[in-house]
């Protein structure tokens, strides 16, 4: 069960109180008011994240700080009588009437009016009135009021809710065109004097009214906008980037060169274009400038076999295919086979000190680890087993599966299985570990393998529940095993890692760690290597990718919607430049104007474009995620390898070969 209470706690700490909400009464009333009662049933767990929630009718409820915001701006007092415009989900005037003597709430749409009164009636909200109607008319008969709050933006301040307004009263209304707004803050001073004040960039639905949009939306009175739009102001500041077989591709990311750890992400882990844009990049780093570690998303084991090969270190005893477990396409596949090829052959003139290697990150055989808890449910509670497919589709935070959050809470057959689960896991780790041992590896693998052992119950045990702490787990143990690797290779060792962007990004930027408590590699190399960092995401609008609908299941390759009209990616994708490099530091203005957190979509090994917008995306401040972003307009997926990919005459020691 959700502890709804430690939420709202979070939610006022990292969302309100760190973005600036001061006004006690204001984190005081969102303290009190239970956002879960206020969105759809099945959707309670996203509740506290900083994010819009559909609600029906085309309409939103708004994210918490919005609506922290809108309440601290208004100067809303104990005593006030206030006039809401869009009750939507009733959860704005529910916060606004623990501070208020009386909250008028006019709504358009019946439905969303009814749900609203019925919640306000169930928490015993007994000063709220509900109206349906006309909100750009106002409700004059119960005027004058202090404070009118409009959740939804107009061409302009509506006249009559300016005249409803008692003297030193305050409108907070976005103003603007449909897809962008102004959020607006007006006083009136005397009868006929109005000041205003600009509060920011928002995005809200539109105003329709008779003083508002038209239905149909036909614009009444929208005055042309003097500030240039998100879209135009990315143009200006893109990079365009060549294509991805020019030199002049890996060049243009020297910028990053002097960095000790330069960490390259990916928006899916089955893009084509991502995986051949972080080889470029990888070979300029090492042949340039003297990167010696490729350190990767991947299992130290299976990565060990590749870093035998590209290294020209002497094959294992134990000959084993690596990355044959799901998901196998994620590394094995025909772009990373061409830049291992490419690393065997630059490492063939140099010196063995001078040779770039290739390390993996992750837990010891995680996926070979999942698989056996999932085949011992399978045999003795296969709806136990179920539950765990689902936990662990979802082991990066954005893959989360509405329509299944009920179903996690573990039945009691599943608490039983934890022992001879942890214990089946474990003895796998031993017997592989020996395996190695036996196989004479070398002093790094062995330090490394000795960590494994000490950790492996606690990492199990954690792994079977998943949630925030097993991720923090896993990436916590990713980054001491790349300074151990970067340690390894001495003080001037520099490292380029490929990850997730959900895993290179700082994660105190993100719902992952604003509403999750979660933290991650990008996080870690900046608390621990400041100005010797750089945090590189990449994105994407539209195309194809190589993904799973489950864990465990079969590969497809599965169309990518087209991104979401509030997101970044639709941002960038409006810019008409099909492929660039945005680098945070080189625009102020642009970097200003992107700071205020908005939908980012991360695809991970599974897809479910069914549920996109709550299984794929969460907010984010993508200038303080990433130092810079590279932009693919339309994507491919990645050619997973088969037997008809291997040439003829590859040795046997070949790491891909089948």
């Amino acid at each position: 069960m959700i502890d709804f209470s430690h939420a709202r706690e979070r939610m006022i700490l990292s969302h309100l109180s760190r973005r600036g909400i001061r006004d006690p009464d204001v984190l005081e009333a969102m303290r009190i008011v239970p956002r879960e009662a206020f969105v759809d049933p099945g959707f309670e767990e996203f509740a506290y994240e900083d994010s819009a929630l559909a609600i029906g009718h085309g309409q939103t409820i708004s994210q918490p700080f919005i609506v922290a915001l809108m309440t601290e701006q208004a100067e809303v007092q104990p005593g006030d009588t206030v006039l809401e415009i869009g009750t939507g989900s009733g959860y704005a005037a529910a916060v606004l009437s623990r501070i208020a003597a009386h909250v008028y709430t006019i709504e358009r749409h019946a439905g969303l009016a009814e749900a609203a009164q019925g919640r306000f009636a169930k928490l015993g909200y007994d000063n709220i009135s509900v109206r349906v109607g006309d909100g750009t008319t106002g409700w004059p008969d119960a005027g004058p009021f202090d404070a009118v709050l409009v959740a939804a933006g107009g061409p302009d301040v509506p006249q009559a809710l300016k005249e409803q307004l008692d003297l030193g009263g305050h409108v907070v209304i976005p103003v603007g065109p449909r897809d962008e707004q102004r959020l607006m803050k007006i006083t009136r001073v005397n009868a006929t004097t109005f000041e205003q004040q600009d509060l920011g960039g928002v995005r809200f639905v539109p105003l329709i009214g008779e003083q508002g949009w038209k239905e149909a939306g036909t614009e009444l009175r929208a005055k042309p906008s003097r500030t240039p739009t998100l879209p135009v102001l990315i143009a200006d500041a893109a990079e365009p980037l060549p294509d991805l077989d020019d030199p002049a591709f890996g060049r243009l990311f020297d910028r990053f060169a002097e960095r000790r750890l330069v960490l390259l992400g990916e928006a899916s882990h089955g893009t084509s274009e991502f995986y051949r844009a972080r080889a470029a990049i990888t070979r300029r780093l090492i042949e340039a400038h003297g990167f010696t570690i490729v350190a990767v998303e991947a299992d130290w084991p299976d990565a060990a076999a590749v870093d035998r090969y590209v290294r020209h270190r002497p094959p294992s005893a134990r000959l084993q295919v690596p990355f044959q477990r799901f998901p196998a396409w994620m590394w094995r596949n025909r772009e990373v086979m061409d830049f291992v090829e490419w690393l065997r052959r630059h490492n063939e003139d140099k010196a063995e000190a001078q040779r770039a290697g290739f390390y993996g990150l992750d837990i010891y055989n995680m996926s070979g680890s999942i698989a056996a808890v999932l085949e011992y449910l399978d045999k003795v509670d296969p709806q136990a087993a179920a539950i765990a497919r689902q936990r662990y589709g979802c082991l990066t935070p954005w893959q989360n599966e509405p329509s299944t959050y009920g179903r996690a809470a573990l039945s009691r057959s599943f608490h039983k299985c934890e022992e001879a689960v942890v214990r089946q896991c474990r003895d796998l780790l031993e017997k592989q570990l020996q395996a190695g041992q036996e196989n004479g590896d070398d002093l790094l693998d062995a330090a490394q393998n000795a960590r494994l052992v000490a950790s492996a119950e606690k990492y199990y045990r954690i792994m079977y529940y998943a949630g925030a702490e097993s991720w923090n787990m896993r990436d916590s143990h990713m980054f001491e095993t790349l300074q151990h690797v970067v340690d390894a290779r001495g003080s001037g060792a520099k490292a380029v890692v490929w990850a997730h962007n959900s895993h290179i990004g700082d994660a105190r930027h993100t719902d992952m760690g604003m509403a999750r408590d979660e933290l991650n590699i990008g996080q870690l190399c900046r608390e621990h290597f400041p100005h010797e960092t750089a945090l590189i995401g990449f994105g994407t609008h539209d195309g194809h990718v190589a993904a799973a609908s489950d864990w465990g299941s079969e590969m497809e390759v599965k169309a990518i919607r087209p991104s979401l009209d509030d997101s970044y990616e639709r941002h960038f994708h409006d810019s008409k430049v099909r492929r660039f490099l945005l680098d945070f530091s080189r625009d102020r203005v642009l970097r200003d104007r992107l700071l205020e957190p908005k939908l980012e979509r991360f695809i991970g090994v599974i897809y479910r474009p069914d549920t996109e917008r709550l299984s794929h995306y969460s907010y984010a401040s993508l200038p303080r995620q990433f130092d810079a972003f590279v932009w693919f307009d339309s994507t491919s997926p990645i050619t997973p390898l088969g037997p008809e990919h291997i040439g003829s005459g590859v040795p046997e020691t070949f790491p891909f070969g089948l």
